[in-house]
């Protein structure tokens, strides 16, 4: 079991940065590929980015590919999201979650753990 609490959400400007974390509880942290995902009222939880176990591997949504970076701390089991280039459409409540999946697996069906998420507003 892995239990994740994400943190680090808020209102930002457009052209702005944030970075969200995510600590999880468990001492196989490193043993699981970790994924930010969002999601808007009415749609669908998409994908953002995955890192794998060890950190070595990324793997990102078109969407956000060059302005987000996925990065973790296995010595602290946690994980982040840093966001920069904001833009009003990455509004949205955003999830971290944890699965033995690879990288690639970027369905929020293959992921088997998830956070409470944290609201991220941007604001044009």
């Amino acid at each position: 079991q892995v239990q994740l609490v994400e943190s680090g959400g808020g209102l930002v400007q457009a052209g702005g940065s944030l970075r969200l974390s995510c600590a999880a509880s468990g001492r196989t942290f490193s043993s699981y590929t970790m994924g930010w995902f969002r999601q808007t009222p009415g749609k669908e939880r998409e994908f953002v980015a995955s890192i794998s176990g060890s950190g070595d591997s990324t793997y990102y949504a078109d969407a956000v590919k060059g302005r987000f970076t996925i990065s973790r701390d296995n010595a602290k089991n946690t994980v982040y999201l840093q966001m920069n280039s904001l833009k009003p459409e990455d509004t949205a409540v955003y999830y971290c979650a944890a699965t033995t999946s690879s990288i690639f697996a970027s369905s929020h069906y293959r992921y088997n753990f998830w956070g409470q998420g944290t609201q991220v507003t941007v604001s044009s």
